[in-house]
Order: C-alpha cells, then structure tokens, then sequence
C-alpha cells in the first residue's frame, strides 16, 4: 500500500508537494509546538519508507537515505515552526488557525525538504553514503538547532546544508555568499532605578525616564564611533517602559533590545561598551542600573568551498545567480556551522511582501525547482567527498 502511495506521489510530484505545503500553511504551528506537523511529516516519509532516527526529539524529526556503497554523510535542514501573525492573505488556503502563520516560508522549507527526499529515496541505490533530512522545531525562537545538535542527530556528519525563502528573488533566481550571510542576533535588557517623586518637584527624586532617554541616545554612539563603517553592526532599543500616570515621576524604567552584528570580535566588543555606558550614565544621574545580555545564533559561516558547490548546481538546475549582501536578520543553522562546514542559501519565491509581514506569500513554482536542486546537491557533496 505504502509503495502504491509513493509511486503515485513520484508520478505527480509537484502536485503532491504543493497540496503538502498548503496543508502545511492551514495548519501553523508556532515554535516548540509542531506537534501536528511532526506527525504528518512522519506519515510522509513513511509514504516513502524513508528510516526516522529514533532521537530524543520533542518536535521535529530527523530521517535518512543510505545509498547502497558505503560513504560520508550530508544533511540538509529545513525548519517547520511558524509565527504568532495574524495573516491578512487572500489565499484560499490561508491560515486556519488565528493568530498564527507561515510568515517565514517555513511551510515551503520544509516541503523543499520533503521533496528531495522522495527524490533522493528514487536513487537510493546509487547514492555513495548517507543524506540525513533535518526538519527542525523552533527556529523563530533560536532554540531548535541547538535541539537537534544535542539529539546526537548531526553524529558524523560531515557536510550540512540549508535554506532560506526570499521574497526579494524572483522564482528561478538563487543567491548565497561566502562568510556570514546573516548576523548574529542578540537581546539586552536595562532596568533602571530612580527616585520617584512628584511631578510637581523633580528635585526631590531622581527620574528614570531622563536616564533612560540619555542610555538610549549614548548606546547609539558605539556603532557610530566605534565601529568601522566598513562592518556591519546594529543596536536597537525596540522596548521602553516607565511610569504610569502623567503626574508621577516613576522610580523605574525598564529598556529591551536587539543587537546585530557579523563580524565576531565586534560581537564581543560591543556588550561590554553597553554596560559601561549604562552604569557610568545611570550614575551620572544618581541611579543605578543593571545590564543584562543573551546571547542569540552566531553569524552564519558559509564555507568558500560548499558556496562553490551550491552556485555550480544552481547554474546546472538553470537558476539565476543573484549576488546577495549581508543582512541582519538572525537564522539558528548557524549554530550548525560552528561544527560542521557547509552553505546557507536563498531561493526566490517571488516578489511578495517581506519576511514575517501579513500577507506574505509564496509561489507554488519554487518548490519543485527547489527539491530537485536540493537532492542534486546532495548526490554532488557525497561523490565530492567520497574522492577527498
């Protein structure tokens, strides 16, 4: 029955991964909750009798193919979760359950995924090693790499790829780099104390609110004068709260950011620039202030030689090579690369809104190109390791 289901799947591929990931996007999950999609990714690979590991996973799964010859083995990553987003879509299959949504491209990811493996699954006996599919929970919160690595699923790995929608890419277009292609991402908050007092007499406390707006203004100055033009950095203060009435000056303010950098001497330099300043203003004013970091994903680490690779299918499978620059937005598979060398790429999904905005969309059309590229890519990083 199985080998009849998966017969029929191969034969109508595209139609069968498209009507995958609609389901997908009806059904959004948000991240460390994909219990819904892991089942229904387990009952797809079953289709196929593609073997799951069985991995102390909570969501999430990890499946493999073994070719025929012995030989090394590569993975490639696609993340599940969704985001808690109101979609505004017209799409007939639009979200289904409020307050959450496929914003990210996550449900075509993960279909991408799927898609090469039912290829790959096709020429099992022809494969020189082993190609583990990694469909990770939890990436929106840069928690699920870190899961999946200590699961044990990247055990001898020696080779991990993955990818990323873009809206910012026509369908048929493919972009990557050598290096960071995003950042690493970062969260600090401040919490501040005063003295509260009466509107009325400000000489009597001591405002928090005024410490907040000079800590806000002086963290802007590290990135203007005290990194180089030439690197990448961001500090945003996105949070600021005090007080709550219009007669009271507050005794506490409490601030909440991100920070974004690629280059990682910078990374470390700058936490420690931001609590110098955040203790030395607050005294300055006679508060006290306490700074707190948390540390998010690293910068992606493309690997000159896998980037190599990636662009040399592309050009094969036909896509259009776009040359992408850094951005700041945050991916967790860099944690991946901080062990295993690989590439991280984008795949045009047509000219839509932004990632994580409403009425993000992605068209149908990426999708086969995508899994064919993907399981193309997998068969070339196993022949090209197997004759290291």
């Amino acid at each position: 029955m199985e080998k009849e289901l998966f017969t029929n799947i191969i034969n109508n591929l595209e139609e069968k991964l498209i009507e995958v990931r609609h389901n997908f996007h009806k059904h959004p999950e948000l991240s460390s909750e994909e219990f819904e999609t892991t089942k229904t990714l387990r009952k797809l690979l079953n289709y196929a009798q593609i073997r799951i590991l069985d991995l102390p996973l909570v969501t999430g799964l990890v499946a493999e193919i073994t070719g025929s010859k012995e030989g090394p083995i590569i993975a490639i990553r696609g993340d599940i979760d969704a985001l808690p987003i109101i979609e505004e879509t017209d799409l007939e299959y639009k979200s289904e359950v409020f307050g959450r949504m496929h914003a990210c491209g996550h449900d075509f990811h993960t279909t991408v995924i799927l898609g090469a493996a039912y290829l790959l699954k096709q020429q099992e006996a022809t494969l020189q090693g082993t190609v583990r599919f990694i469909f990770q929970p939890a990436e929106e919160i840069g928690k699920g790499a870190e899961k999946i690595l200590t699961s044990g699923a990247l055990s001898g790995v020696d080779a991990i790829f993955g990818l990323h929608s873009s809206p910012d890419l026509e369908v048929g277009s493919f972009g990557t780099n050598v290096g960071p292609l995003t950042a690493a991402v970062d969260r600090f908050e401040i919490e501040i104390e005063g003295v509260g007092t009466h509107a009325s007499s400000p000489e009597k406390g001591i405002d928090p609110v005024i410490v907040a707006a000079h800590i806000i203004t002086a963290l802007q100055t590290i990135v203007s004068r005290n990194v180089s033009a030439f690197d990448q950095a961001l500090i945003s203060v996105t949070h600021v709260q005090s007080g709550n009435t219009w007669n009271v000056i507050p005794t506490t303010a409490f601030l909440e950011g991100t920070v974004r950098t690629v280059n990682a001497q910078i990374r470390e330099f700058i936490p420690k620039q931001m609590r110098q300043i955040v203790k030395g203003m607050a005294e300055s004013f006679g508060a006290t202030a306490e700074f707190k970091w948390f540390s998010g994903p690293p910068a992606t680490n493309n690997r000159k030689e896998w980037v190599s690779v990636a662009l040399e299918v592309a050009k094969e499978q036909g896509y259009v090579i776009k040359k992408l620059p850094q951005a700041l937005i945050g991916e967790d598979f860099a944690f991946y690369q901080e062990h295993i060398s690989g590439a991280f790429i984008n795949i045009g999904t047509g000219g839509s809104h932004s990632l994580h905005h409403p009425k993000f969309t992605v068209d149908d059309a990426a999708i086969l190109p995508g899994a064919k590229y993907f399981a193309k890519l997998a068969m070339r990083a196993l022949v090209i390791l197997t004759e290291k």
